[in-house]
């Protein structure tokens, strides 16, 4: 499920996956949701995944899990403990709270099964699509990642069994979610029973009556929030938008520039993503951030880089053309601005990343605020700052924005080094909000670099690093 964007833990991973799903068809990522182009989802070709997001890779947001066809929101870090007075004593750590009996017995059983989780997730999507066969036009037809999902969706929901608010909130972010799959409440029944086959089958020694009673309310539960969701968001948005490519520009030989004009009004916020999915490849879907704030012509833009096995992004890449029409889910993803404050603003962009940088600056321009925006773009060559320009700009324009271009390798007009080394050179940053978007590996060392030089981890703002290559592909 993906979570949106939420600020990092301290030591710079995040504790929910992107956007998993309990059984929805699966988007694979392709995006980033930062512009992401994830790697493999679903819907990527078997044996085709990548190890990760590659620093060159576009800024895509956690592309959408496979199997999870829905935006879960992500729970919130744990706040910093508070930093004892020299000479004080340290207060007493409260009591974590006991869990439930039921998430107890749910918890047991996820344990044993997690050594053969692969072989108990294939069976499940076997017994699946044996006794409800109708059901399997809603997935993908690669379900390699599908697998891993779901697996994954299951820890994260008992690890909040007891958490009411956060999985309430992440379920129904994914019940939403789940509607561009053509989800139904009549599905999760089925799910649910074959679900329950699967553990059986797979965790004996912890099953039980106990343990089943456990699961059946454990799910009931589950099932209910999501379908509860979505029947209120249907009463407000569609399942999906349709959406017209009115202009397609190639900024590089793998990275394209694409307007589209959806079919009624999108509202989105600058610094979410959205899901699209392409004529080409049925039912796979991946993240792509918005490249610009709300425009008023209605307009989208999202910044695609076209990497190895990447079915949708090579899809936008090479092969869409102005007139074709593509399908986008609900906009994703809390990495926005607040417009409440006049703190400072450090945002690090890395490849196709830097979209929806360009488009939290944006935003700030529209409102008018004169906040201080230093923006580091980082990429591996200078041909790879593809939209400096358009930085650059910006810069002009406003005095109170400062563009840096940060190079890896070769030679370049701008800064050279990795773009966190580079950035601990400046500052100070302590009284800045950070804003993340790029590759994972890039974002896990920045995350550490900025916590590092004095910005609290709950003022570091990226989106989910769910899985590696899941994003814009």
């Amino acid at each position: 499920m993906n979570a949106p964007a939420t600020p990092s833990a301290h030591d710079g991973t995040t504790r929910a996956a992107g956007e998993w799903t309990w059984f929805a068809p699966g988007d694979g990522t392709e995006g980033r949701p930062r512009e992401r182009d994830d790697g493999d989802g679903p819907g990527a070709p078997p044996g085709g995944r990548e190890t990760g997001r590659e620093a060159g890779r576009e800024h895509e947001r956690p592309a959408e899990a496979d199997p999870a066809p829905s935006d879960a929101a992500r729970p919130e870090p744990l706040p910093a403990p508070p930093v004892p007075l020299p000479g004080a004593a340290a207060p007493a750590a409260a009591p974590a709270p006991s869990p439930s009996p039921d998430a107890v017995l749910v918890r047991r059983t996820l344990a044993e099964m997690e050594p053969v989780a692969d072989k108990a997730t294939s069976y499940f999507y076997a017994l699946l699509f044996v006794r409800h066969p109708a059901l399997r036009d809603l997935f993908p037809a690669a379900m390699d990642v599908q697998r891993d999902r779901l697996f994954k969706a299951l820890l994260t929901a008992a690890e909040h069994a007891d958490d009411t608010a956060t999985l309430t909130a992440y379920l129904s972010r994914l019940g939403r979610g789940h509607r561009k799959y053509g989800t139904l409440p009549a599905h999760y029944p089925a799910v649910g029973e074959c679900l329950i086959g699967a553990l059986t089958r797979y965790a004996p020694d912890s099953w039980s009556e106990a343990a089943e009673a456990a699961w059946v309310r454990v799910y009931t539960a589950i099932s209910q929030i999501m379908i509860d969701a979505a029947a209120e968001d249907e009463q407000r948005a569609p399942a999906w938008w349709h959406a017209e490519i009115v202009s397609h520009e190639r900024r590089t030989r793998s990275v394209a520039v694409l307007t589209l004009r959806p079919d009624q009004p999108y509202p989105f916020l600058a610094g979410q993503y959205a899901s699209v999915e392409t004529p080409w490849w049925p039912r796979v879907w991946r993240h792509y951030s918005f490249s610009s704030a709300p425009r008023e012509d209605g307009l989208l833009s999202f910044h695609v880089k076209a990497v190895p096995a990447g079915w949708v992004s090579n899809a936008l890449v090479h092969r869409a053309r102005p007139g074709d029409v593509v399908r986008l889910g609900p906009p994703a993803g809390s990495m926005t601005v607040d417009h409440g404050t006049d703190d400072g603003m450090l945002c690090l962009g890395g490849g196709t990343g830097i979209a929806p940088i360009k488009a939290l600056v944006e935003d700030v321009v529209r409102h008018g605020r004169r906040r201080p925006v230093d923006v580091f773009y980082g990429a591996r060559y200078d041909d790879d700052l593809y939209d400096i320009d358009t930085l650059l700009r910006l810069q002009k324009a406003h005095r109170w924005l400062c563009v840096r271009p940060v190079v890896s390798d070769g030679p370049t007009r701008g800064l050279s080094g990795q773009l966190p080394a580079v950035v601990r050179k400046y500052g100070p940053w302590h009284a800045y909000d950070a804003y993340l978007s790029g590759p994972p590996e890039m974002i896990r060392s920045s995350v550490d670099t900025l916590v590092g030089i004095g910005i609290p981890s709950h003022r570091i703002r990226h989106d989910e690093l769910d899985e590696p290559a899941m994003r814009g592909r």
